[in-house]
């Protein structure tokens, strides 16, 4: 993959793409903005849709976009160009996540190499020195191809049976070849980074990586409206320790990039376009030279993306607001970075680019998330801005 692939940072038919996203705009409206971007150029149209939330609940959501009227934020690209920039230009509105009020969830375990590298996690008990024998061992003793076994199916019941026989039975297999999917929360509404921003790791995580994913935008009425990419930051020796600290592996300041826009489906975008898509991942060391090319391949998902939607939203359990929902993926990187045997784990300043062609490309640089800017603007904040500017009760909001 050459450099001008993985930089290309909007979908590659742009020209066809229904995009909608969030921004923040300084000057007098110092404050978050819903925007489309059509034909390349980004409109602020928050005056008919006060939240991304609220937009999602139309129910002529894809005409709505196309036409909805708003003020011109010039060219998408030269936003892009701004996130990216040593020194963002203040004039220009800066990305943020493109989801605000709905519920981060994601689904874990759903291809069989990431079922593999889970259960790695789980014996070595987050101790990376140990991984490499225990990939070794366990490939041989599983003896089966994980990737034919459809959860839920006998086949997977007989080969769970086997397991328990053998003592080999974990929970990460309970979820990856079992009936019921791992569903877990991410983060929390209003939470999540987007793209050009830093993305953070928990201080006292050594082993972590970037999770590649395609993350689908649910409104209330379980409807998919979109996709988008997502980087479900991981900290693989935390929850390694044990399942109970999932919480504290995977939700933490700036732990959940989102980005750059969500597409949204139509003709020329669909739920198959998602089962068939293609990610790929670079990662660039910024001081040591290090390389990493990953990618992963929906087409190997082991189920299906609207079983997880159904899993996570359904007359158990109701999402208002809506929910974003990361689908998983078979990227686990092991190339040794450092002493042999050693694996891969992040270096702070990591440049990590995850890219989609019809997604376009999410792109952040890795920190600590204590020594990121801290959270503050939440739901509360939300609201009362949204309220200074006019915006609240508008008669021409969802409909």
């Amino acid at each position: 993959m050459t450099f001008a692939q993985v930089t290309q940072t909007l979908p590659a038919d742009l020209e066809h793409a229904l995009l909608v996203g969030r921004v923040w705009r300084g000057g007098a409206i110092n404050g978050p903005s819903v925007v489309v971007v059509r034909n390349g150029e980004v409109f602020d149209i928050t005056a008919h849709a006060p939240t991304v939330s609220d937009l999602f609940e139309r129910s002529d959501l894809a005409a709505f976009a196309r036409s909805a009227q708003g003020e011109s934020l010039g060219p998408v690209q030269r936003l892009v160009d701004s996130a990216l920039a040593v020194h963002s230009d203040a004039e220009v509105p800066q990305l943020l996540a493109p989801c605000d009020l709905q519920a981060l969830k994601a689904c874990g375990v759903t291809f069989a190499v990431s079922l593999l590298e889970r259960v790695i996690e789980e014996q070595a008990g987050g101790d990376k020195s140990r991984a490499d024998a225990l990939r070794a061992s366990l490939l041989e003793s599983i003896g089966a191809d994980l990737s034919s076994i459809k959860p839920g199916s006998p086949e997977a019941e007989k080969l769970k049976q086997q397991f328990i026989a053998r003592g080999a039975w974990s929970q990460y297999m309970e979820v990856g070849i079992g009936p019921y999917a791992e569903v877990f929360s991410k983060s929390q509404p209003m939470s999540a980074v987007g793209f050009g921003a830093d993305v953070g790791l928990h201080p006292e995580s050594k082993w972590n990586n970037p999770e590649p994913e395609i993350v689908l935008a649910v409104n209330s009425r379980r409807e998919v409206v979109g996709a988008t990419l997502g980087n479900d930051v991981n900290l693989r020796d935390i929850e390694g320790r044990s399942a109970l600290l999932l919480g504290k592996a995977k939700d933490n300041n700036a732990s959940c990039a989102i980005g750059p826009f969500i597409r949204l489906f139509d003709g020329g975008f669909t739920m198959d376009t998602v089962r068939n898509a293609e990610l790929r991942m670079v990662i660039e060391g910024a001081e040591d030279g290090f390389r990493l090319d990953g990618a992963s391949f929906m087409r190997e998902i082991s189920r299906d993306p609207l079983d997880l939607v159904s899993q996570t939203s359904g007359a158990h359990h109701q999402y208002p607001d809506g929910f974003m929902l990361f689908l998983g993926t078979m990227f686990s990187p092991i190339k040794d970075r450092g002493e042999a045997g050693a694996g891969f784990t992040h270096h702070m300043g990591d440049r990590v680019t995850i890219t989609s062609p019809a997604l376009g490309a999410l792109i952040n640089h890795v920190h600590r998330s204590n020594e990121i800017t801290p959270w503050t603007f939440g739901v509360r904040a939300l609201y009362n801005n949204l309220a200074a500017r006019g915006l609240l009760n508008n008669p021409n909001g969802a409909k």
